[in-house]
């Protein structure tokens, strides 16, 4: 969220990181809009995936009323410090990314139908940002589960850099990486904007589509 603290725009050396702590910070134990069982365990035939667009509070709620998604929750991904707080993964000294998991059946929604949601409601060509969100945690990622999710989200991210690029838009700055460790916030963050229907969101796409999931497969 958006703040007038100066933060870095690199990340931090395994020297420089926080050292975190061994257990799991407090975080709700179900879903404010469903009710689901926000850490689990999850059900079969369920998948998860692991995004970074910006903030998480309007992140999270891009994906929650999809059909066939379970459960979304708001965490900490892609940085080096074990169980971070919210003011550690702020301080840009943590590596992390403020993350979404989503849980979802892909019977019922396409891993290639969340990319497209994840890359219409974000810049991804903003690197360090999302708007006025400056720092290392805002930065636009893709962590993918399997190897069929690394080659559709490799999939989408050409066709909607090609997109962008007709549109006189810079290249995507996306990362995409294996998923690593995720680490769910404090319970104030999850469902935020449920909670606080008036809440900030500082997320805002590009208004070009993405054609990934109109047709476009991810082999393409």
């Amino acid at each position: 969220m958006f703040s007038s603290m100066r933060k870095p725009l690199s990340m931090p050396s395994a020297e420089t990181a926080l050292p975190g702590r061994p257990e799991a910070i407090a975080t709700a134990t179900e879903h404010f809009v469903n009710g689901a069982a926000l850490k689990g365990p999850y059900p079969q035939g369920s998948e998860r995936a692991l995004f970074g667009l910006g903030c998480f509070w309007g992140a999270e709620q891009r994906f929650w009323n999809l059909p066939g998604v379970l459960v979304t929750a708001a965490g900490y991904a892609g940085g080096l410090t074990p169980n971070p707080t919210y003011e550690e993964v702020c301080s840009g000294r943590t590596g992390h990314n403020e993350a979404v998991l989503v849980v979802y059946y892909p019977k019922r929604v396409s891993y290639e139908e969340l990319l497209k949601v994840f890359f219409e409601s974000h810049d991804p060509t903003q690197g360090m940002r999302q708007g006025n969100d400056i720092g290392t945690q805002y930065r636009s990622g893709i962590y993918y589960a399997s190897e069929a999710q690394r080659a559709a989200a490799e999939a989408a991210k050409r066709a909607y850099g090609a997109a962008l690029q007709a549109r006189g838009l810079g290249p995507i700055t996306t990362e995409i990486l294996p998923e690593p460790a995720f680490y769910f916030a404090e319970d104030y963050h999850q469902q935020y904007l449920a909670k606080n229907p008036h809440g900030y969101c500082g997320l805002a796409g590009t208004g070009v589509s993405c054609p990934i999931g109109t047709g476009v497969t991810a082999g393409a």
